[in-house]
């Protein structure tokens, strides 16, 4: 199997991802889980992924399709969603990667049922989506803080200025 091929398969289907999850579960692995755009990969989003993984010993990445990130975001993405699974399956990190259509990966979450559930950012557990339900099973929720001057606005607006 090529180095590619091994990248390309972390970009699972939701059927792919509950046998992983099985798999690892049997294995006693934490899962984590985190979710996000990660339109351009920049090093905010590799400290947030970097320090997800560390809570446990799997890391599933939800990652918004083109339709919810432009719900989201107006004008974006900037990459679809292809190229955006790719670059993030090439990080050591990230052990499994599943797209979603919806605005807030809810559904995702209750499906996964994380040990461990990650959003950076400046959000209260309180407003993180799914925090409910992965603190009533009994697991935790952690909130990486930002790196300040990093964001894909940031970049975009750099960009643009050029």
């Amino acid at each position: 199997m090529s180095r590619l091929d091994s990248i390309q398969k972390k970009i699972v289907t939701k059927g792919e991802l509950g046998k992983l999850i099985h798999m690892w579960q049997l294995l006693s692995q934490k899962i984590v889980f985190t979710n996000g755009c990660f339109d351009i990969l920049h090093s905010g989003h590799i400290y947030t992924l970097t320090t997800a993984a560390d809570f446990g010993n799997k890391l599933i990445v939800g990652l918004n399709t083109d339709a919810s990130v432009s719900k989201l975001k107006p004008g974006r993405p900037l990459q679809n969603q292809d190229s955006r699974a790719l670059v993030l399956s090439a990080l050591n990190c990230v052990d499994a990667i599943i797209l979603f259509e919806e605005e807030t990966p809810l559904e995702l979450i209750k499906f996964i049922q994380p040990a461990v559930l990650v959003k950076g950012g400046d959000y209260s557990i309180a407003q993180i989506v799914g925090s409910k339900e992965v603190l009533a099973s009994g697991g935790k929720v952690e909130v990486v803080p930002l790196l300040i001057g990093f964001s894909t606005t940031s970049i975009e607006e750099k960009i643009r200025r050029s």
